[in-house]
């Protein structure tokens, strides 16, 4: 038998006993907190609109195979394989874009050849920088990003270059 489909009200019940128990009103902190998410969903929604529309752009005109062209000789240095060049300039800017591109690498190379596999590590060791830096910043009003844009785009270039050396590491 299969409990997993009994965990989540379980939880929630356990969630509103636990308040109760405490003497808080269950439902008044869950409509708080719903109208406190709404209001930051408000103040952040701009900057994702807009990002996602930068994404899709790109996407459309050709402009990343363009990128993936020229930057070739610099991926190979670093020992990124040049395929997954439209991964690091969609991961930073949209999971689900980055998610996307993913699937269709895998469907082209194979899962388990050497290009799936530094896909599926990419996809999973690096993040989604300016989506996180608009939900982080804008929820928390903060308006200059200066030295956290930068530093995460190095992280990401990091992360994109470890997660090639980790699969040809581990997978020869």
């Amino acid at each position: 038998m299969d409990y997993s489909a009994y965990l989540v009200p379980l939880l929630l019940a356990f969630t509103a006993l636990f308040g109760m128990g405490r003497r808080v009103n269950v439902y008044d902190a869950l409509t708080r907190g719903a109208e406190e998410g709404l209001t930051i969903l408000l103040r952040i929604l701009p900057s994702l609109v807009g990002l996602m529309t930068a994404v899709y752009m790109l996407r459309a005109s050709g402009m990343m195979e363009l990128l993936e062209g020229l930057l070739a000789p610099v991926l190979v240095r670093l020992g990124i394989p040049p395929e997954t060049a439209a991964m690091l300039f969609i991961r930073p800017v949209s999971g689900s874009g980055a998610l996307a591109i993913g699937s269709e690498l895998m469907a082209a190379h194979g899962p388990d050849s050497y290009i799936g596999r530094v896909t599926a590590v990419m996809l999973g060791s690096t993040e989604t920088t300016f989506y996180t830096i608009a939900v982080y910043f804008g929820s928390a009003g903060i308006h200059r990003t200066r030295y956290a844009i930068p530093a995460a785009l190095i992280a990401d270039l990091t992360g994109f270059a470890a997660a090639a050396f980790a699969v040809r590491l581990l997978f020869g």
